[in-house]
């Protein structure tokens, strides 16, 4: 009856990402430096968007034997490109709150599960960071944010000389040349001292995951349902080269740069929100991380490679960190929080807990099924305080069919955590995304403590005593 074909199985990822209890997407905002047209709009989805990767025509289906697979079916492009259309604005020329509101809106609605997972919609209306911005909606079960980050990249080109590839900055670049001068007698204290670490951070996770919650506090309601409560996207940019003489002037890494600052701007807003509580409450971060060993973004050809080192999908797993408690010597001197966020990444890079937890997840998946992995996945965001991502932009500035991007940003939903900070570097910008609970958290405040965050650990930098020689 029907000629539509059956291709490659659902993997376990995809499942667990797409049931009753775990819905989650991947939004990307592309922001164009000039008035969007949108003309080309079907040429660039037929031409150069579905061709990615088969799941972009696929649904979900279950097979004869029970199993669910990708089915191949007809893309009606129209129905996945949303242009909306705002009412006029008689007070500004830009349409930052209407933006706010529609994005608002769709990072709460579900797609359709009898058409293919994602959708594109184009707003043609100025705010006061771009001319016009692209928002991609995909779902996570066609892959992680590495997976989907890296299929939008392949649909630009380099500003300045398309027939150039795009390039990226190193994740870690010295950190394999440091350990090759360290004597093999040097090395055997680190390595037992990572197992240690190892199987500590592994069962303190285990138990973060399914008994231990954080407490309330104003970084977590705690309620339940949260996934399915409004949220509000906020954003800050940051110098990235600022950032870097930071990481410089401390002798620390841009991560331990960033942590130690937004580490510190969470405790400031409880600070702010409830002075006396604030101090002693015990405050989970989980961070996402992929489980690629790998440092840059592989061509779409190089993912989708049987034996690829960079394979298209899910790829990630998460690690608990207690944030810093606020003390009055850190008030006084807020680099204490980049030095405990140095001591916090070190001993996570040192160990392999993230590759336990992903086997930890493999082994439920094959002895309860993928409903309760995604309940697993549910209950370990739910217990934390708040969720951390981050993923790596070009160094170049990018078009897309002769649009310049001027900013890119992500974000994602599905999960009942009252914050999920998304971070991503692109050009010479540092972009922080706040999608924040609305209601709980008071968002402007928020934004507020974050970049005070920033600028107090910069200030303090830049007022240390040099050293000599």
């Amino acid at each position: 009856m029907e000629n539509l074909e059956f291709s490659e199985p659902v993997s376990p990822s995809g499942r667990y990402f797409n049931t009753p209890l775990l819905c989650a997407y991947v939004f990307g905002f592309l922001e164009s430096e000039i008035p969007i047209d949108d003309s080309q709009t079907m040429y660039l989805l037929k031409d150069v968007f579905l061709p990615i990767n088969p799941r972009f025509s696929s649904i979900m289906v279950r097979d004869e034997d029970g199993e669910m697979r990708w089915k191949k079916v007809e893309v009606k492009a129209e129905e996945h490109i949303k242009v909306p259309i705002f009412p006029k604005n008689e007070t500004s020329q830009f349409y930052d709150e209407y933006f706010d509101e529609y994005v608002s809106r769709i990072l709460m609605e579900k797609t359709p599960q009898d058409k293919p997972l994602w959708e594109v919609h184009v707003i043609k209306y100025p705010t006061t960071s771009a001319k016009g911005t692209l928002i991609f909606k995909l779902h996570h079960a066609l892959g992680d944010g590495y997976t989907l980050v890296g299929a939008l990249l392949s649909c630009l080109q380099r500003a300045d000389d398309p027939s150039l590839p795009l390039t990226f900055p190193s994740r870690r670049p010295n950190e394999s040349a440091v350990r090759a001068k360290k004597g093999f007698f040097r090395r055997i204290p680190l390595a037992v001292f990572s197992v240690f670490n190892s199987i500590s951070d592994f069962g303190w996770s285990v138990v973060k995951s399914s008994m231990v919650e954080d407490d309330k506090s104003p970084i977590r309601s705690g309620e339940e349902g949260v996934e399915n409560q409004p949220c509000v996207l906020t954003n800050i940019s940051f110098s990235l080269d600022h950032i870097k003489k930071i990481k410089s002037m401390l002798g620390v890494t841009l991560n331990d740069v960033i942590t130690g600052a937004i580490f510190y701007g969470l405790r400031l807003y409880m600070e702010e929100m409830n002075s006396e509580k604030g101090r002693r409450t015990k405050s989970t971060g989980l961070v996402l991380l992929s489980t690629r060993n790998i440092g840059s973004y592989q061509s779409i050809q190089e993912m989708m490679k049987p034996n690829s080192r960079s394979p298209w999908g899910n790829h990630i797993a998460f690690l608990h960190v207690s944030i810093p408690k606020l003390t009055q010597s850190s008030l006084s001197n807020p680099l204490e929080f980049v030095w405990k966020a140095q001591k916090i990444i070190k001993r996570k890079r040192n160990s392999f807990t993230v590759f336990l937890i992903e086997w930890l997840l493999d082994l439920e998946l094959k002895l309860r099924g993928h409903e309760a992995v995604a309940k697993h996945i549910y209950g370990t965001l739910k217990n934390a305080s708040v969720v951390i991502s981050n993923l790596i932009g070009p160094v170049e500035p990018m078009a897309l069919a002769n649009h310049p991007c001027k900013g890119l940003y992500f974000t994602m939903t599905g999960g009942p955590e009252s914050i999920n900070i998304a971070i991503m570097s692109y050009t010479r910008t540092l972009r922080v995304t706040l999608k924040t609970q609305k209601g709980f958290i008071d968002e402007k405040l928020f934004k507020s403590c974050m970049v005070n965050a920033f600028e107090a650990i910069s200030k303090a930098a830049m007022e240390m005593p040099r050293s000599k020689g």
